[in-house]
């Protein structure tokens, strides 16, 4: 079975809340999950202390079981000092304007 320590939504709608699970990869986003080893909440500052909170020994078995963090959980693994911080890839393509909205600038831009 491959495991992925990974994220969980919860809260309502515009006030999201994620569980740190450790979950079947084939599970679905919010559904069954093996273990919860933390917690995370977007909507309080950086500098909060309780904006990410781990169980640290569970995260240290559930490596050692071969799980796999992904990419947001292992940032903040490597935050932690858990593992060795990932490199975070920059994404050029994923902020540029689409094809429709060069086109419409070029549009003013002869107006």
């Amino acid at each position: 079975m491959a495991l992925a320590i990974r994220l969980s939504r919860g809260g309502r709608k515009a006030r999201p809340f994620y569980r740190i699970v450790v979950a079947d990869k084939r599970a679905p986003r919010d559904g069954r999950y093996i273990e919860k080893v933390g917690t995370y909440n977007p909507l309080l500052d950086n500098d909060n202390e309780q904006r990410v909170q781990l169980v640290k020994e569970r995260i240290e078995y559930w490596l050692f079981q071969g799980a796999k963090p992904t990419e947001r959980v292992a940032i903040f693994l490597g935050q932690a000092g858990m593992i060795d911080m990932p490199a975070q890839p920059n994404r050029p393509k994923k902020s540029e304007p689409s094809e429709k909205t060069k086109m419409m600038r070029a549009d003013k831009e002869e107006k």
